[in-house]
């Protein structure tokens, strides 16, 4: 069972030098995604004049964070293993492929780039808000909850498919454009309903920066335990129980 390989890791861990650059490379790449995808939304805004949501703005916001987590999780690939997401990360230490405390390293950096995006955002659009995630009218938070289990399950089980899976043989090379895509099909899914987050750090830095806090509680607990399950689904029936630990640039 992946839970048995769960690990706090050493305190020493943290000041590791691969720890550190590992932990910039998940804030670089988290910078890069959020940048891309809250600014693409505040752009369509201000196209419409802050008009109603259309099926074309829906398109381009799954196109957008589609091209752009492509590239985040390409060019962290190698350093940090590319989670740019506390829900990957999260699904990558209950399976035993990460140790506790280089998580939290990681999430740290994650949050602090998704802050940091929507700062630049904020400086670079004079005074304009990347607006925080919301639920539709006719979406209870529970609803929601559900909605973000099932939408990062598929995004964690496809990250354990084509990146942490030992057999994972050529799929390996198209990790991220797999990654890419099944969140940007989870926009088209879910976007008109709650936003489809499936990233905590993503729906943190707007909030922040807006200082929004409604029904934020939702992107953390669904994504969380989509990914919780999609690794220990994952990881205890296609994954050899005997596996070595992975490497950290492979997850």
């Amino acid at each position: 069972m992946p839970i048995s390989r769960i690990a706090i890791g050493n305190p020493g861990e943290a000041s590791r030098p691969d720890a550190l650059k590992a932990a910039l490379a998940e804030f670089i790449s988290m910078l890069i995604f959020v940048f891309a995808g809250s600014g693409s939304g505040m752009a369509y805004n201000k196209l419409t004049d802050n008009g109603a949501a259309t099926p074309a703005g829906l398109i381009l916001a799954a196109m957008a964070h589609a091209f752009a987590l492509f590239v985040a999780v390409s060019v962290g690939a190698n350093i940090s293993g590319g989670h740019v997401n506390p829900a990957v990360t999260f699904g990558a230490f209950v399976g035993g492929h990460i140790t506790l405390l280089r998580a939290i390293l990681y999430w740290t950096a994650q949050l602090l780039g998704s802050i940091v995006a929507c700062l630049l955002l904020k400086l670079a659009t004079g005074g304009l808000v990347a607006p925080a995630f919301g639920l539709s009218a006719e979406v209870g938070s529970w609803n929601a909850v559900v909605l973000e289990i099932v939408m990062t399950f598929g995004l964690v089980y496809t990250v354990y498919a084509t990146a942490v899976d030992p057999k994972k043989g050529d799929l390996g090379v198209i990790a991220p454009i797999a990654i890419g895509f099944i969140v940007g099909a989870n926009i088209l899914a879910g976007g008109a309903f709650d936003g489809a987050s499936m990233n905590p750090a993503v729906s943190f830095g707007p909030a922040v920066v807006s200082w929004t806090w409604t029904n934020h509680w939702v992107y953390w607990l669904g994504p969380f335990v989509g990914a919780a399950i999609a690794a220990v689904v994952y990881d205890t029936i296609f994954i050899d129980s005997t596996h070595e630990q992975l490497p950290v640039a492979d997850y």
